[in-house]
């Protein structure tokens, strides 16, 4: 296997800078510290640390994540992501400015900053919320300042006691078991999802395509699926991190307090003297990344020529699809799509471009193929942007395990042996 140009894996870092541990020119000549990634981030954000816990890092500070479905930490990803805002108030103090529903008053059931349990900072913030004994709805709300439109609401939730916790944008939602990690029941309109965050902590999610302005939030706590109850006074359910945002995806935890907070977008740049890192007629890209969701659009990394005028892009398209984009004076050479399920979770990809001769090939499989004679990008290739903002319906955030550049065209037995 030929050797590659670059390589980013997320390892070494510092604000505003992630180092690459391989950079070359076409010569052979080791570029250095002009080889290492360039990374801005105007906010601070949250990451989930090498031991499992969500963490607040400082503005600039390259995102190692260490999350995995399973709950564990994990090998480290690189977490990029848009801009985001969590519209949610006090989303780790329940007592404040959301309203209890048949719920014990705060200091007479319900408990705020609870010992019962470690939330997932791995502190006691979280909440106690504890039904009453009227037969009824048990829940606690708050309405939101939005407009219309795709919204996602998500909640970490831990069963206290009872094991379901219902999650609502307006009057629908869904029902998550909290003992299983499962999803009980999802009303028309809405999509709904779970992840284990460790430690029974279960960030459950709700998107409704079609919100109205000023929507009420609500979590209910639930005895079974469905139904009115009247609570026995004691059993509740643990509750933290409550997020409502724009868009059909939940992102990175954005702590709140009395107004809404803006997380900044991750921008992972490398530019300048990488020309010849990159393959200007032809190349290769391999990229290993963790995909949260196979029916979300994301970019995973470009090369172009400081625009997206010129240059070749890697994506993730909805509907199980892999693509390389190919732009030639602000208009699209070539998009060639490689179609077929991929697994959400980590995936090894490989492109591969030389005029007349593409191919992608995804875990291990035979490449697909495309022969088509396009026209190339005309001006020089000189920047490489992880998850680019290239305007190209970004869906989703993705974590980055590592990228490599080549400046051939890998023969399709290359790709197949590079990705498996």
């Amino acid at each position: 296997m030929p050797t590659p140009s670059l390589i980013l894996v997320p390892a070494r870092f510092k604000t505003g800078k992630l180092y690459t541990p391989l950079a070359t020119t076409s010569g052979g000549v080791v570029l250095g510290a002009s080889g290492d990634f360039n990374v801005t981030r105007a906010t601070t954000a949250t990451r989930v640390n090498a031991s499992g816990l969500i963490e607040v890092v400082a503005s600039g500070v390259p995102r190692l994540d260490y999350y995995t479905s399973g709950g564990t930490a994990g090998c480290p990803a690189l977490l990029v992501e848009p801009s985001a805002q969590n519209l949610a108030l006090q989303s780790e103090a329940f007592n404040t400015t959301w309203s209890l529903v048949q719920l014990l008053a705060f200091n007479s059931g319900s408990v705020i900053n609870t010992t019962g349990t470690l939330d997932p900072y791995g502190t006691n913030v979280a909440d106690l919320i504890v039904p009453n004994t009227v037969s009824d709805q048990h829940r606690i709300e708050q309405t939101t300042t939005s407009v219309s439109g795709s919204y996602t609401f998500s909640v970490f939730m831990k069963a206290a006691g009872y094991n379901f916790g219902r999650l609502r944008i307006g009057t629908v939602g869904a029902t998550f078991n909290l003992a299983s990690g499962t999803i009980g029941s999802t009303d028309a309109g809405i999509v709904s999802s779970i992840q284990l965050f460790g430690n029974g902590w279960y960030r459950c999610v709700i998107s409704k395509a079609a919100s109205a302005a000023n929507e009420v939030i609500r979590i209910n706590v639930n005895e079974a699926l469905t139904g009115d109850y009247a609570g026995n006074g004691t059993s509740g359910i643990y509750v933290f991190g409550a997020q409502y945002e724009t868009g059909s995806v939940a992102t990175s935890y954005i702590p709140t307090t009395t107004a809404p907070v803006t997380r900044n977008a991750d921008v992972v740049v490398l530019s300048g003297a990488v020309s010849g890192c990159i393959g200007q007629t032809e190349g290769t890209i391999y990229a290993e990344v963790d995909i949260q969701f196979n029916n979300k659009n994301a970019d995973i990394i470009g090369l172009d020529s400081g625009s997206s005028a010129n240059g070749f892009y890697l994506l993730i398209r909805s509907s199980n699809v892999i693509e390389l984009r190919i732009r030639q004076n602000s208009t699209n050479a070539l998009i060639f799509q490689r179609t077929g399920a991929y697994p959400v979770g980590i995936n090894k990809i490989a492109v591969s471009y030389k005029n007349g001769d593409f191919a992608i090939s995804l875990n291990g499989t035979a490449a697909q193929v495309d022969t088509s004679t396009i026209t190339m990008p005309s001006v020089a290739i000189t920047r490489a942007s992880v998850v680019p903002s290239i305007n190209f319906t970004l869906d989703q955030s993705v974590r980055i395990r590592a990228v490599a550049l080549y400046t051939s065209r890998l023969t399709n037995a290359q790709l197949q042996a590079l990705t498996t």
